[in-house]
């Protein structure tokens, strides 16, 4: 059987009882007043209109100073408005930086004969230096597998170049980086 819990009211009760005191149902309790707050504000209202008027005040006062005597007949100057003078710069370094001449020395590039070279991997395995290969291949770059036997047996070595310039060397090498291909040495090709 449904309910409707909704519309649902007390139940009467059969026995007879006393209705609650006060006649009705709960009361929400009364607000109270926040004297205390009140009053702040008001002292802080007085306060601040009493320093408006202390400021108001003070601007009308301002005490002229005496008039320097003037020995011989002039006719008196014409009051200024300091508002309408133009200001006076304190600062000279604007016609300084204006009349400054800068002289830079730029020494000339030294052109090296010899070019460079940069290996970015030195591994015991063909394959590794070929994935690296294709690693940098990648990025647009050409790279070369060199095979090297020295006292710890045979190496392939990863290695890009030859570079005319090393700012060239340089800009390859930041490519590579950004690509996470670390560890790269540029060094000057010896032949």
């Amino acid at each position: 059987m449904a309910r409707d819990y909704v519309r649902r009211s007390k139940p009467k009760s059969k026995s007879n009882s006393r209705p609650a005191r006060g006649g009705s149902r709960n009361r929400a309790p009364q607000r109270r007043i926040p004297w205390l707050a009140i009053i702040l504000v008001l002292l802080l209202a007085g306060a601040l209109g009493y320093l408006i008027s202390l400021v108001k005040g003070s601007a009308g006062q301002h005490r002229p100073e005496a008039p320097p005597t003037v020995t011989h007949t002039q006719a008196p100057p014409a009051p200024v408005n300091p508002i309408d003078q133009k200001p006076v710069e304190k600062w000279r370094y604007i016609e300084q930086l204006e009349n400054k001449e800068v002289v830079v020395h730029v020494p000339e590039a030294e052109e090296s004969t010899q070019p460079y070279l940069m290996q970015c991997g030195s591994f015991r395995s063909a394959a590794q230096a070929e994935q690296l290969k294709a690693r940098i291949a990648f990025q647009g770059l050409e790279a070369q597998v060199r095979r090297s036997t020295g006292s710890n047996g045979v190496w392939y070595r990863v290695i890009l170049g030859p570079y005319d310039s090393k700012r060239l060397a340089e800009t390859h090498k930041h490519k590579l980086l950004r690509s996470n291909v670390n560890h790269c040495a540029i060094w000057l090709w010896e032949g």
